[in-house]
């Protein structure tokens, strides 16, 4: 099926979707953090989640050996994949999660600004470009109040984060222009995580993690809620959406991310809910109404 030049409800839904499972998993890592290494259940989760892919795929008769010219994109996505997680655990030991979160949702301009050059087919409209800034102020509304509370060495962990924002949009940027954009959404997911699986562990006994140290049922739940469906069920869908649509377009709705991890805090952990977040909230909704709507008609 070719792309489609414009995200339908199908896709719009999706990414709805999408964004609200992504953002409860940071409510998820927070509570599998209490038993669970940081890096040891990335690793994991990536290697949980590839066996799955596989059942899935043979159930399905995805063909997965077959020589289409996806190795070597596929094993720099999955790099890419690794260092964007390895970088974001390593950034929060030195800035906090409200500083972080500005700097790595820069990525969908980085992915505007490599479909430029990569993309000439998705160019960005003038209205996207203000779609997309309003929807970044409303995570500014949320979490800017951060950058002023500056540590002495919290500008090591910005960079990381920026640095993690970059490998995201390169890893999108990477399946749009390879042979993986033509690949199964199945085999450009298996590249990925099985790549981070092994890169992921291998940090994690670098670096001396203890892996599972207190874990408990509800810290078993959150891990599990990490492999079957962040890592499984929603990254597999994101790849078959970046195959179909848009990435420019799809890149937009990321920004809902950040707001439904609050609310997901809210309704998980117990947190307050502001009026700050239903600020956030509007603004990003507006931004992404804006810069999703279709081209007035010459």
């Amino acid at each position: 099926m070719p792309p489609r030049p414009h995200l339908d409800r199908l896709a719009i839904t999706m990414m709805i979707v999408l964004c609200t499972i992504w953002g409860m998993q940071q409510a998820a890592i927070k509570i599998t953090n209490v038993g669970i290494s940081p890096l040891w259940q990335a690793g994991w989760r990536s290697a949980g989640a590839t066996a799955l892919i596989l059942l899935w795929a043979r159930v399905r008769g995805v063909r997965l050996a077959e020589a289409d010219g996806t190795l070597a994109p596929g094993v720099i996505a999955g790099l890419l994949f690794a260092a964007e997680f390895a970088l974001i655990f390593a950034a929060l030991q030195y800035t906090s999660a409200s500083r972080g979160v500005i700097f790595l949702y820069t990525a969908p301009f980085m992915v505007a600004l490599g479909a430029v050059w990569l993309l000439p087919h998705e160019h960005m409209r003038r209205a996207q470009w203000v779609g997309m800034s309003l929807a970044f102020t409303g995570v500014l509304a949320l979490f800017g109040e951060g950058l002023l509370r500056s540590s002495g060495r919290a500008w090591i962990g910005d960079l990381m984060m920026l640095g993690a924002a970059v490998a995201w949009a390169a890893t999108t940027l990477t399946v749009k222009v390879s042979p993986l954009a033509r690949a199964s959404a199945e085999k450009t997911l298996l590249y990925q995580l099985g790549v981070s699986a092994l890169v992921l562990t291998s940090l994690s006994r670098a670096f001396g993690e203890p892996g599972v140290f207190a874990a408990d049922a509800r810290v078993w739940s959150a891990f599990a809620f990490q492999v079957v469906i962040v890592a499984a069920a929603s990254y597999l869908a994101w790849f078959w959406l970046i195959s179909q649509y848009p990435a420019t377009r799809l890149s937009s709705f990321s920004f809902l991310t950040p707001v439904m991890g609050v609310i997901a805090g809210v309704v998980v952990l117990g947190e307050a809910m502001t009026p700050a977040i239903w600020f956030a909230l509007a603004l990003v909704g507006a931004g992404i109404w804006i810069a999703n709507r279709p081209a007035r008609a010459n």
